[in-house]
C-alpha cells in the first residue's frame, strides 16, 4: 500500500511539474543570426537544449525542450510583444527604444556572458569603395574617441559596452581635416543606442566643419541597402556576424571598418517576473 501511495505521488508530483512548464512562451528575435544568439542563451542556462551541430544558423526547428514554445517575433517588436509572453530574448538596444519611450520594463533575468557578446560587437559600416577615404578615417576616429567612450560609460549602465581599447581625441593624425571642410555624410543608424552615440560623434566632427546627417531606421533591413546604393555613406546598428549574414545573401559590398560597442542580450519577463515558470 505505501508503495502503491509512492507511486501516485511521485505521478502527481510529475504531473505538476510538467503543468508548470506546459505552454510557456518564449519570444526570441526572428532574424538569423539574433535567433541563434537568443537561443544559445537560453541553452547555456539549461532551459532548452539545441541539436547538435547548431551554430549561427539554429532556428527554433533545432529546439529541444517540452512545455516550451520558441515564438519568432521581428526583433524591435520583442518589448511590444512582451506582455503576451512568458519571456523574450531581446537586443538591449530595443529595450533602450523602449525605456526612452517610457515603457515599463523590469531588469533582465539572463544576460549573456562575455565571451558570447563580445565577437557580435557593433560595427560601423561603409562601401568598400569608400573603406580608405578620409572621411571614413574621421568617421572612425570620432565614434572610438574618448568621448563617445565616456558618453557610453555614463548613459548605459552596462546596457552598452564600449569595446574600444584605445580611445583618440576624437582626430586621425593622418587626416588632412582642412581638406574635409564643408564636407557632409550620412549614417544611417536605429534609434538607440547608435543614434544617441553618433550626436557625440556629430559634435566632434562639427569642430572640423564635417557635417554628419543621422538617418534613424527603426528597423534592421534598410541600413545596409541605403551604404550599397549609396543613399548613405555608412551605417551604425549592426554587429559582424549579421553583415557577414547580409553580404553572404545579397553579395553587397558593405564592409566593417570600425567595432565600437556590444550590447549583451536579455531574458526579459513578461507574464512571469522571475525564472519560477522555467523551474529555475
Amino acid at each position: 500500500m505505501k508503495k502503491l501511495i509512492a507511486i501516485v505521488l511521485s505521478l502527481i508530483l510529475t504531473l505538476t511539474c510538467a503543468s508548470a512548464l506546459a505552454d510557456i512562451t518564449i519570444g526570441v528575435p526572428d532574424d538569423t543570426t539574433n535567433e541563434a544568439r537568443a537561443l544559445q542563451l537560453l541553452a547555456d542556462n539549461g532551459i532548452i537544449q539545441l541539436k547538435e551541430g547548431a551554430g549561427e544558423t539554429a532556428t527554433k526547428a533545432d529546439v529541444i525542450a517540452e512545455g516550451i514554445e520558441i515564438v519568432e517575433v521581428q526583433a524591435d517588436q520583442l518589448v511590444n510583444q512582451l506582455p503576451d509572453l512568458d519571456y523574450a530574448v531581446i537586443n538591449s538596444n530595443f529595450v533602450l527604444d523602449a525605456l526612452d519611450a517610457g515603457f515599463e520594463i523590469n531588469t533582465a533575468l539572463l544576460v549573456e556572458i562575455e565571451e558570447v557578446y563580445l565577437p557580435r560587437a557593433n560595427v560601423i559600416a561603409v562601401h568598400g569603395d569608400n573603406v580608405d577615404a578620409p572621411l571614413t578615417k574621421a568617421l572612425v576616429a570620432a565614434a572610438k574617441s574618448q568621448q563617445v567612450k565616456d558618453y557610453i560609460i555614463n548613459t548605459y549602465a552596462g546596457a552598452v559596452l564600449s569595446v574600444v581599447d584605445e580611445p583618440t581625441d576624437g582626430y586621425d593624425p593622418d587626416v588632412d581635416y582642412a581638406a574635409l571642410a564643408g564636407s557632409k555624410i550620412v549614417v544611417a543608424a536605429t534609434p538607440a543606442p547608435h543614434a544617441q552615440i553618433l550626436e557625440i560623434v556629430k559634435e566632434i566632427l562639427a569642430a572640423k566643419d564635417i557635417t554628419l546627417e543621422i538617418a534613424v531606421f527603426t528597423g534592421y533591413t534598410e541600413e545596409n541597402p541605403a551604404v550599397d546604393a549609396g543613399d548613405a555613406f555608412a551605417n551604425y546598428f549592426q554587429h559582424q556576424p549579421y553583415l557577414d549574414d547580409y553580404v553572404a545573401q545579397t553579395g553587397g559590398n558593405v564592409v566593417s571598418v570600425g567595432i565600437i560597442h556590444t550590447e549583451p542580450m536579455g531574458l526579459y519577463g513578461g507574464r512571469q517576473a522571475d525564472l519560477g515558470a522555467l523551474g529555475k
